[in-house]
C-alpha cells in the first residue's frame, strides 16, 4: 500500500495556490497517516498550466482533465475551477474511483449539486470520499464557537447575525472577471462569499435554515473587458470595451432556523474599507459569541451567568494548545493566517481518507447550502415579498 496521497489539482489561479501550499505544508505540522504529493496540475490552457506548474513546482501539467481523473497515479482530484465545471469534473472523478475535494459553492444550481451528491453517495459505498471546501470551518475561533454552542454555554440559540463584507469590486472600473458572469459563477456575492456565511451559521449554531426573505442588488451593471484576469481583483491590460455584469453585487436576507432562531445575513463586495470581514454573532439565552475574520485569532464571548459587576464580552485569544488545531502550530499568542485554514483542511481530509475521522463537510452538507442559496434567489425574484413604504 502506498505511503502517499497523490493529488491532481484542477485550476491554476487563486484557489490552486492556496490548496497546493496546504497540501505541501500539512505534513510539516500535523501527523498525517500518509504524505500528500501534488502530482499533476490541470488547466484549460496547456501553456498557462505549464507556466503555473513551473512556478508552483509541480512536475507535470496538462489541459486534459478527463484523462487526469482516470490516471492510476492519482488518488485525489482537487477541484479549484469556476462553478460551471464542478459537476462534470466531480462526477467523472468519483466514477473513476477518485476521492474528490471541491471548492465551494458546490455547483451553480441545486440540480447539479443533487447530481454530485448522489454520485458521492454511490462512491462512498465503495470507500470513496468527497469533501467541499468550506475552509472557514477550520478557523480555530469559529471551531471554538461551535464547541461552546455544543457544550450549552449559549443556552437556547435565539439570534444569528452573519456578514461577509469585502470591497474589491467597489471601483466601477474594476475588470469583468468570471466571478461576475452568472453562467460561470452561478451568482455573485451571494454564492461567492454568502455561501461561507450560510455554512458557518448552520455549522456553529447546530441549526439549519428553514426559510428566507431576501433581496439581491447589482450596483455596477457593466465592467471593462479584455486582458487576462486572475485572482480576486483581476490583473492585465483592459480595453475601453465594457461587458455586462450578470450577478448580484450585494445580498441581504432574513432567515428562520429550524431550531427556533432567527437570522440576518448580508454579503457584499462593495463595503469600502472591509477587506475580508467574515463575521458571525450568535446570541443565546445564556451567552453570546462574536467572531470577525479580520481578527481571526480572536473570539468574543459573553457569559450571561457572570454577575452584573463583571459582565461584558471577553476576548479569547484562540492560540492556546487547548484550542482547535492550534496545538500543532506556534507558541501561544503567535497567531495563524488565511492560508493555514487550508492546511487544517488537508489534515482533516487525509485523516478522513484513512478512516481516522468522518469526512465533513461532505457533498450533502454543501447541497444543503446550495438549497439555501436557491431559496434566497427565489425570494429576491418574488416582487410580492417587497412591501413599499406608504407615504
Amino acid at each position: 500500500m502506498s505511503s502517499s496521497v497523490r493529488i491532481a489539482v484542477i485550476g491554476h489561479a487563486f484557489m490552486c495556490k492556496a490548496h497546493i501550499h496546504a497540501w505541501r505544508t500539512a505534513g510539516r505540522f500535523f501527523d498525517l497517516p500518509k504524505t500528500p504529493e501534488v502530482t499533476l496540475l490541470v488547466g484549460r490552457d496547456a501553456g498557462r498550466a505549464a507556466i503555473a506548474a513551473e512556478r508552483l513546482n509541480v512536475a507535470e501539467s496538462t489541459a486534459d482533465w478527463r484523462a487526469a481523473v482516470t490516471r492510476d497515479d492519482i488518488d485525489v482530484v482537487d477541484i479549484c475551477t469556476p462553478g460551471d465545471s464542478h459537476r462534470e469534473i466531480a462526477v467523472a472523478a468519483l466514477a473513476a474511483g477518485k476521492h474528490v475535494l471541491c471548492e465551494k459553492p458546490l455547483a451553480n444550481s441545486v440540480g447539479e449539486a443533487e447530481e454530485m451528491t448522489a454520485a458521492a453517495a454511490d462512491a462512498e459505498a465503495k470507500g470513496i470520499a468527497s469533501f467541499c471546501g468550506f475552509s472557514y470551518r477550520r478557523t480555530p475561533g469559529l471551531a471554538l464557537a461551535r464547541k461552546f454552542v455544543q457544550e450549552g454555554r449559549l443556552g437556547e440559540i435565539r439570534h444569528v447575525r452573519a456578514q461577509y463584507l469585502q470591497d474589491w469590486l467597489s471601483d466601477a472600473n474594476a475588470p469583468l472577471t468570471w466571478r461576475l458572469d452568472k453562467d460561470k459563477a452561478g451568482s455573485g456575492a451571494l454564492g461567492d462569499i454568502g455561501a461561507h456565511s450560510i455554512d458557518a451559521a448552520q455549522w456553529v449554531s447546530g441549526q439549519r435554515i428553514g426559510g428566507v426573505s431576501a433581496l439581491l442588488h447589482t450596483f455596477v451593471t457593466s465592467r471593462p473587458v479584455g486582458g487576462v484576469a486572475e485572482g480576486l481583483g483581476g490583473a492585465g491590460d483592459f480595453t475601453s470595451e465594457r461587458g455586462p455584469v450578470s450577478v448580484d453585487d450585494a445580498a441581504a436576507f432574513t432567515a428562520r432556523f429550524d431550531g427556533g432562531a432567527v437570522g440576518v445575513f448580508e454579503a457584499t463586495r462593495f463595503a469600502l474599507g472591509r477587506r475580508n470581514a467574515n463575521r458571525l454573532e450568535i446570541n443565546g439565552s445564556r451567552g453570546s459569541i462574536a467572531f470577525d475574520f479580520e481578527r481571526m485569532n480572536e473570539l468574543e464571548y459573553f457569559d450571561g451567568r457572570d454577575d452584573q459587576q463583571s459582565q461584558g464580552f471577553r476576548r479569547i485569544h484562540v492560540t492556546d494548545a487547548v484550542h482547535p488545531y492550534t496545538d500543532r502550530w506556534w507558541p501561544v499568542g503567535h497567531g495563524l493566517g488565511y492560508g493555514d485554514l487550508f492546511v487544517h483542511q488537508v489534515a482533516d481530509v487525509v485523516a478522513a481518507l484513512e478512516g481516522d475521522q468522518q469526512a465533513r463537510p461532505h457533498f450533502a452538507d454543501a447541497l444543503d447550502v446550495q438549497r439555501v442559496l436557491q431559496a434566497v434567489e427565489a425570494s429576491a425574484e418574488d416582487s410580492s415579498r417587497y412591501t413599499p413604504v406608504a407615504r
